[in-house]
């Protein structure tokens, strides 16, 4: 949101007000945070401190290495919801340490120092040792007095469709800190444009806006930068973000109201800042091994019936393609009635048996479900009657006729609507569903009443957590930790710790295939570790070059999954060579499934995500610094999806050496190369990293068996080294192997953890050996 009209002036309706000055840098009691007086004035004489608005700024540390700011205008409002920083510690005083300076006043929060000097101009500068991260400098901390009619960029937000638009409020608060020579920014969620966000105006507001829009259904106030630190905005309504783009040497952010707080994030490398990150707002769940392999769906609109679901999983085993889980979208239950959690019994008239027998083919069940209830359904007047519904101002249910005709809102605020909603969930899963697609999350009106009196406009991105997060729990508490899947579309601040999510409805093309990975590596630098996509895009029908070049990268991404709208994705709907790409790629991702596994471990661990962009695995590197074409899968496999019918790709391989995993051929790409490659549909730019060790599977037909029975380890040449690779059954049982590279010779030794297990095979992989 753009307040100013150039450099000197504000836009038309917008009065500004900022910190001129600290006044008084006082540190309080508590010995662990600092308190600003930050008048709109210099104050030259008593008079000036009359009839002046003051802004208060307010300094402490949640957790080592995070130092918040909290700017007040008014302070007597009430505490509203911000995001559970589970991973807060200190109590209330936090965990910093404070000292007084000649000229101000320093906060240290492990390797990172907020400073703030007496004085004018206001000045509060972020340090990781002697180096200045960012900066708060003048006219950077900003009070906003917005008129009815002022001409505001992004007055009206959200999705139109959805009737969920923020119109202007009449006060805002805002912080810009400085941007660095080359500095360049990452993150704020799911986002299909370019992943550098330099120039871009961000709206974090949550929308069904398809993968082609500006919109996105992952929103997350959260940032990080080339320059070793993030910053996440505490607050779980509207945000709005000046990239570069107002000021163009500064980040702004703005919300509405007379409050906003902040978090400063040290790294010093991106992925230290995403461990800081996590481990303040959720670490990813670990998620179990069934859940890499194949998700097949019905599709949407589609008809199907059991007969149908019969023959689409025959057809695939037929012809060596194995799926792992089926997925039922939302025609399982009745039209008009989503969702009232029962089978149409019209098409569906034995669900026990038909789940049953699914599960005797080794099959997981997944079902749709979304957080509406139309007015056709029994439940609708169940759940009215009982209040578990979004109500109007007026006390009357709130209803809208847009997906379902007349559907309600469960209002997960509601600890007994949740408890009922998680019911019903427990029914089905009684009968056999495995896991749930939770649809929807983001059209959540703001013109209404919640149960606990939460402010709509917080709860309109908030919303999407409880929804998830009601439904992960449910299914922890029936399958048991680690067991545990959401195939989620919205998301906000905290639902990593939720997974999986998937990128939302995109079309049949390849720009679209494009704008989908830029929107999951955006995920990525957002905090989020498991994601997956609508194999050949969700709208429309792919042509087979589409389909078949998304689905290797389908099968090269942490989940992946067949599913579309008006027509199937089975892959005979297309050609030959679609089935033979989808059997070699799927076999492929199953023979990864040990090294896939233990990316998804370390991710529960750190927060680093499964798939990692280019930014993340190679900080430092100005080549890998703004490409969103392709990411590294784990820490040693570099892909570069195909975006085009001739084959045609570019890949950017950062220095050393790299083995390609179909040829065996090595690329010495020096400081960092690009190439023009040219790949028919059974391949793709997949490479190793020099010295790397790939555990691989001996089985092809499942993700989940006993990953060190038959293990092989893949070694790539490289320099001599060391190397110790472990990895873990879906069970639990570890192993550590160290592998030995000498002199062109290769050695394992295994026995530490490996008892009474056989050794596994070693393969010397690619050229270069000697």
């Amino acid at each position: 949101m753009k307040f100013t009209d150039g450099f000197w002036q504000t836009r038309p309706g917008v009065e500004s007000l900022f910190a001129q000055e600290a006044y008084d840098v006082e540190p309080r009691s508590d010995g662990r945070s600092i308190e600003v007086t930050a008048p709109t004035k210099v104050i030259a004489s008593r008079g000036d401190t009359l009839n002046r608005p003051t802004l208060t700024v307010a300094l402490s540390s949640p957790m080592e290495g995070v130092i918040a700011v909290e700017v007040t205008h008014f302070a007597g409002g009430r505490d509203e919801i911000g995001f559970d920083l589970v991973g807060a510690e200190g109590g209330p005083a936090g965990v910093g340490v404070v000292e007084e300076t000649e000229g101000g006043a320093t906060l240290t929060s492990g390797r990172l120092t907020a400073t703030v000097g007496r004085g004018a101009p206001f000045d509060l500068a972020f340090r990781d040792g002697d180096t200045v991260l960012t900066r708060s400098g003048h006219k950077s901390v900003g009070y906003h007095r917005v008129a009815a009619d002022a001409q505001v960029d992004g007055a009206m937000l959200g999705n139109a469709r959805a009737g969920t638009g923020r119109v202007l409020a009449p006060s805002y608060v805002s912080q810009q800190l400085s941007l660095g020579v080359g500095e360049l920014v990452y993150g704020l969620g799911e986002r299909f444009g370019p992943l550098v966000k330099n120039g871009q105006t961000v709206d974090v507001w949550n929308a069904d806006g398809g993968t082609s829009s500006e919109q996105a259904y992952k929103n997350v106030p959260f940032y990080l930068t080339n320059r070793g630190y993030g910053v996440l905005v505490d607050h779980p309504g509207h945000v709005s973000y000046e990239i570069g783009s107002e000021s163009v040497e500064r980040v702004q952010f703005s919300v509405a109201g007379e409050t906003l707080r902040y978090l400063v994030i040290a790294g010093p490398t991106p992925a230290d800042v995403l461990d800081r990150y996590t481990r303040l707002t959720g670490r990813p769940a670990h998620v179990p091994a069934w859940s890499y392999g194949l998700w097949l769906s019905t599709s949407f609109t589609t008809d199907y019936d059991e007969e149908t679901v019969t023959a689409f999983v025959d057809e695939m085993a037929a012809r060596d393609m194995p799926i792992s889980v089926f997925h039922f979208d939302c025609f399982w239950m009745r039209e008009f009635q989503w969702c009232d959690f029962e089978w149409d019994a019209r098409v569906f008239p034995d669900p026990e048996g038909m789940l049953a027998r699914l599960h005797e083919r080794d099959l997981r069940v997944c079902v749709w479900i979304n957080p509406y209830i139309g007015q056709r359904s029994k439940l609708f007047r169940e759940a009215a009657d009982a209040g578990y519904l979004v109500r109007n101002p007026d006390g009357s249910v709130w209803q809208w006729d847009l997906w379902q005709a007349g559907m309600g809102l469960v209002d997960f605020t509601n600890p007994d609507a949740t408890e009922w909603f998680q019911g019903k969930l427990r029914e089905l899963q009684a009968q056999g569903v495995d896991a749930f697609k939770t649809d929807f999350g983001e059209r959540i009106p703001t013109d209404v009443v919640w149960h606990d009196g939460s402010d709509p406009e917080r709860m309109h991105n908030w919303y999407t957590q409880l929804y998830n997060k009601a439904v992960f729990d449910v299914l922890e508490e029936v399958r048991g930790e680690g067991d545990a899947v959401v195939f989620a579309r919205s998301a906000t601040t905290g639902g990593q710790a939720l997974p999986v999510h998937w990128g939302g409805d995109s079309t049949s093309t390849f720009e679209s295939m494009a704008e989908t990975l830029r929107g999951g590596l955006s995920l990525a630098m957002s905090g989020f570790s498991f994601w997956s996509h609508d194999i050949g895009g969700f709208e429309g029908t792919p042509d087979p070059d589409v389909y078949k070049r998304w689905t290797a990268f389908g099968l090269l991404s942490s989940h992946s999954r067949f599913h579309g709208s008006s027509s199937v994705r089975v892959p005979w709907a297309f050609d030959d060579e679609a089935v033979e790409v989808t059997r070699v790629f799927t076999k492929l991702k199953l023979r990864l499934m040990p090294y896939l596994y233990a990316a998804g471990l370390e991710s529960a661990r750190t927060g680093l995500p499964v798939m990692r962009p280019m930014a993340l695995a190679f900080p430092g590197d100005r080549g890998a610094a703004h490409v969103d074409t392709q990411y590294l899968l784990g820490d040693d496999l570099l892909v570069a999806p195909v975006f085009s019918a001739d084959g045609t790709v570019e890949v950017y391989l950062p220095a050393g050496r790299w083995t390609n995993w179909f040829t065996g051929e090595v690329v010495d790409a020096g400081s960092g190369v690009w190439r023009t490659e040219t790949h028919d549909v059974m391949s793709l730019p997949l490479y190793l990293r020099e010295g790397a060790v790939i555990p691989l599977g001996a089985r092809d037909d499942r993700p989940d068996h006993d990953y060190l029975d038959g293990l092989t380890l893949r070694v790539v040449a490289g320099p001599d080294a060391e190397r110790t690779v472990t990895v873990t059954t879906p069970d639990g049982t570890s192993a550590d192997f160290v592998v030995t590279s000498r002199g062109g010779a290769v050695s394992v030794d295994s026995a530490a953890s490996a008892a009474g297990r056989p050794a596994p095979h070693l393969e010397r992989f690619g050229q270069g050996w000697g």
